[in-house]
């Protein structure tokens, strides 16, 4: 083990691997700035408007509403997220829908985090009690002025720490789109390797990126469910 060590360590601080660190860095970070922070902050807008239609529509009494909610939110969570990707960008070409790598990678995330983000949402919206939805009947607002006026403010707080793990999870999960040729942070990574032969120390160094990002919005959901608890105790 100190043998396997030992070579890690040489390889990865000797200066030709320095050097290759510091000179693949800016093109990773460029890619991630060009492509894997827009592709997550795009997939998870879109992916939350979905998943609040998708959540009403669970909570409807209204079975035809219902069915297809539950069926699509099934069908995602029931298959690899690499599938649905593949789906959307090499299949559909089949059926004369072409979509470039970017949107395919927008559409995929954004179908995949509205399934799982919606059952967060419904969660948060059923656990708002009862006595709250009857607390607006009784001064007079309709279902839908209560729900937007009481029900969700409240189902909000409680869905922020669930769907910021959803968020943080999305970055690392937008490495995929790799796979349809989006150059995003690990594409890079995966082109200056194909060149260099130093798979370890890049992939290394793209893991390296990846946890930076994922720490820094770490501390940014902790100062947001620090402030939220705050505002619940008053």
């Amino acid at each position: 083990m100190s043998l396997l060590n030992s070579m890690l360590f040489s390889t990865i601080l000797s200066a030709d691997s320095w050097e290759l660190f510091k000179s693949s860095l800016l093109p990773m970070i460029t890619g991630g700035i060009k492509y894997t922070i827009p592709l997550t902050l795009i997939a998870f807008v879109v992916g939350l408007l979905l998943a609040l239609l998708t959540a009403m529509m669970r909570i409807s009494s209204i079975r035809i509403v219902r069915i297809p909610a539950i069926i699509y939110v099934s069908a995602v969570r029931g298959t690899p997220l690499l599938v649905q990707l593949f789906i959307v960008f090499y299949g559909l070409p089949n059926l004369d829908i072409k979509i470039d790598p970017f949107p395919s990678a927008i559409i995929a995330f954004s179908l995949n985090v509205g399934a799982y983000a919606s059952e967060i949402i419904r969660a948060s919206i059923l656990s708002i009690p009862k006595g709250q939805w009857e607390a607006g009947y009784t001064i007079g607002m309709t279902r839908t002025t209560t729900l937007r006026r009481i029900i969700l403010p409240q189902a909000t707080r409680v869905s922020i720490p669930p769907l910021s793990n959803t968020f943080i999870s999305l970055v690392k999960d937008t490495s995929l789109a790799s796979l349809i040729l989006v150059t995003e942070l690990f594409r890079k990574a995966q082109e200056i390797a194909a060149r260099t032969y130093e798979f370890l120390l890049l992939y290394v160094e793209a893991a390296l990126l990846y946890w930076v990002i994922c720490f820094l919005l770490s501390l940014i959901q902790e100062v947001i469910e620090r402030r939220l608890e705050k505002y619940a105790a008053k």
